[in-house]
């Protein structure tokens, strides 16, 4: 996943640790090399250059994430769209220049993206792509599932007290001994709130929003992080923070609500998810710049 993964768990015997921390980690390499878009050998990209025009049969992990992947895109309206990475390959060129793309780039580029270009069949588990030149990347909603797969390949082994955290996303089961839950320090939910420490079994917690990599532009700050249905980069810098049950849901809402902002994301999450707590807080960078 390009990042340190770091698993903690309590066995009954140093031998059954290592056994079920091994067993982890290489369910999480099989599947990255499923679901990675880097890879050029993945299933991913090869779904990529073989699906166009002609449906494709897929492993059962990559379809259930692009099922869930196409959930939310429908229910955000394309908010969420893992078919949305040429656009952001334009907004990177933006950076690297300080020019804003012009409005026939982005609508060229539009051409090769857009969710309902991809058609799923359910019944034979195969995926079609409707467009050429098409990119799928996963990185908003994969990393979640494959922490859920590798804390239920834990489960499987006898493994009932563990957290797992990679590049700052959690996911965890029973607490440790003589504990409530793991305690997971979280931002306030608005900057004037100091962070506060949660005690959680059982949850997973996603983190997603603008980071530092940004450009000015006439006076506008515009994000790395682009809204597909419009094709701009994003105006609203924002730091959320999703505790779902798993940690698919947590990734992707995560991703979505950071796109939609704070008014539309929280009514979102009030219409479709509503078990899920979010911290939603503007970035420090933003408040920093004004």
């Amino acid at each position: 996943m390009g990042m340190a993964v770091r698993v903690v768990l309590y066995a009954p015997s140093d031998s059954v640790a290592r056994r079920a921390g091994t067993a982890a980690y290489r369910r999480m390499a099989e599947l990255e090399q499923i679901l990675s878009s880097y890879r050029s050998s993945s299933e991913l990209n090869q779904v990529r250059k073989e699906a166009v025009g002609s449906p494709v049969r897929v492993s059962a992990p990559l379809f259930t994430v692009l099922q869930q992947a196409q959930r939310l895109a429908r229910q955000s309206d394309g908010a969420f769209d893992v078919t949305a990475g040429p656009l952001f390959d334009l907004w990177a060129r933006a950076r690297e220049t300080g020019t804003l793309p012009d409005s026939s780039a982005i609508q060229r580029t539009q051409k090769r993206t857009g969710w309902s270009k991809i058609q799923l069949n359910e019944t034979r588990r195969t995926v079609r792509l409707q467009a050429d030149s098409m990119q799928l990347n996963l990185g908003g909603i994969a990393k979640g599932y494959i922490l859920d797969q590798a804390l239920d390949t834990l489960r499987a082994l006898g493994i009932s007290r563990a957290l797992i955290e990679a590049g700052g996303d959690l996911i965890m089961s029973g607490p440790p001994p003589s504990k409530e839950g793991w305690q997971i320090q979280l931002p306030g939910a608005n900057p004037e709130r100091e962070s506060q420490t949660y005690d959680l079994t059982h949850s997973a917690v996603s983190t997603s929003g603008d980071t530092y990599q940004s450009v000015v532009i006439n006076g506008t700050r515009y994000s790395h992080v682009v809204d597909p249905r419009t094709g701009l980069g994003l105006t609203h810098h924002l730091l959320v923070t999703i505790i779902a049950k798993n940690g698919m849901t947590a990734d992707g809402l995560a991703t979505t609500v950071s796109v939609l902002g704070p008014e539309e994301g929280r009514a979102f999450l009030q219409e479709h998810y509503p078990d899920v707590t979010a911290y939603i807080r503007p970035h420090p960078q933003s408040l920093s710049s004004e």
